[in-house]
């Protein structure tokens, strides 16, 4: 498996995506529409976009409150970081390899726009690898080209995750795949409750309406549409805590100057599996 960016042979920049990863749980859930769509996707952006490298952000891993971190290892496992299920979720296997050149571009595109950053070395914790060996299946669809994971802030502040995606929109135009990966809406508080009463809460289904008017709003009134997300009446229902839905800032500041597009929604109980995509596929 490639450790570097090699493929110069690009015909066009890539798109950016938010993908709704759902809990491990959803690896083996076969038959739930969230997995057709992600392996859908998955297929889309290893025979179409064809990236040499991918860079993600995760609804599981915080920095600093003012920093930025990002994995520098070039061999690179997964993170058990989930508690209660079966055995053998913590045998799962998803290879993967890390670049220290695509995370130095990274580094140095956040650094130059003075975002404090700090280099780690870890592995992929569940938030990336549960969606991905769905979407990337190891047998039926491997990625095949390094994922560089760089953390959130630690902080609830859309703006400063959504300078994050600005900073790096130049990966693009290098063949780099940005990924968003949380959930539109993400309520585990509610979330027994609604698998006893098969309810799909009334917050699901606006709070997923509202997300996809500001991230499909032209380019030049997205930011300040996203960023007003969080003062709803129903956002603190939709997202108790912030952290499933800061990835999708990034992946919109990323975007820049192309449109969002919903691939998909699927609001569910306390949930919504909703997927975008910004900016058009041109096949590489």
């Amino acid at each position: 498996m490639p450790t570097s960016a090699t493929n110069d042979n690009l015909s066009g920049r890539t798109p950016v995506y938010f993908l709704g990863i759902g809990g491990p749980n959803s690896m083996e859930n076969t038959g739930h529409p969230a997995y057709a769509q992600l392996t859908a996707v998955g297929r889309e952006i290893t025979t179409k976009v064809k990236p040499k490298a991918v860079v993600v952000f995760s609804a599981h891993w915080q920095g600093g409150p003012k920093v930025i971190k990002i994995n520098v290892a070039e061999q690179t496992d997964i993170i058990y970081d989930f508690y209660g299920f079966p055995p053998h979720y913590y045998l799962k296997e998803f290879p993967n390899k890390g670049s220290s050149e695509v995370a130095e571009k990274v580094i140095e595109k956040l650094a130059n726009v003075g975002i404090e950053v700090e280099r780690v070395k870890r592995g992929l914790d569940h938030g990336v690898w549960a969606g991905f060996i769905v979407a990337f299946d190891p047998n039926k669809n491997p990625l095949d080209v390094p994922i560089v994971q760089v953390s959130l802030y630690d902080n609830e502040d859309p703006d400063r995750h959504y300078c994050v995606g600005e900073a790096l929109e130049g990966l693009r135009d290098e063949g780099i795949l940005i990924v968003g990966a949380g959930m539109a809406v993400h309520n585990t508080r509610d979330f027994r409750m609604t698998l006893s009463t098969g309810e799909t809460m009334p917050y699901a289904f606006s709070f997923d309406e509202a997300l996809r008017e500001a991230a499909t709003a032209k380019p030049e009134e997205r930011q300040a549409k996203m960023s007003a997300l969080m003062q709803r009446s129903d956002a603190r229902e939709a997202h108790p805590s912030v952290e499933h839905l800061l990835p999708i800032h990034v992946s919109t500041g990323a975007a820049g100057s192309d449109l969002g597009e919903q691939l998909w929604t699927l609001p569910e109980g306390s949930l919504s599996w909703a997927q975008y995509r910004f900016g058009k596929v041109v096949e590489a």
